[in-house]
């Protein structure tokens, strides 16, 4: 899978709007086939920092999901609440789902 994380700073201005300015990308993501996951977090530190984490089934879904016309307005949409460029981990994983934490199994 193509595992993905991005973190947005966000202007102070934007902060309570941020999920629902987005929404409209997330949900048509959310609907893309290749999508495993799609999910927003807000950093309990940092009030400006949203994170996303995201999945794709395999580098065919990732490259129909930047190549998407909802991908291009998603982020003309962010453009002008963004304090700085985001910051991305993009990698290629084994699997198409979360692994169990061994180290604190739960019987």
């Amino acid at each position: 899978m193509i595992f993905i994380v991005v973190k947005f700073d966000v202007l102070e201005e934007h902060r309570d709007t941020w999920l629902e300015r987005t929404k409209e990308f997330t949900d048509a993501t959310r609907s893309e086939p290749g999508n495993l996951w799609f999910d927003w977090f807000h950093s309990a530190e940092n009030p400006g920092q949203y994170l996303l984490v995201e999945a794709f089934r395999d580098p065919e879904a990732g490259s129909d999901h930047v190549n998407s016309d909802h991908f291009r307005r998603g982020l003309e949409s962010m453009r002008p609440a963004l304090s700085e460029t985001p910051r991305i981990i993009n990698a290629d994983i084994p699997g198409v789902d979360w692994s169990r934490m061994g180290e604190l199994e739960i019987s």
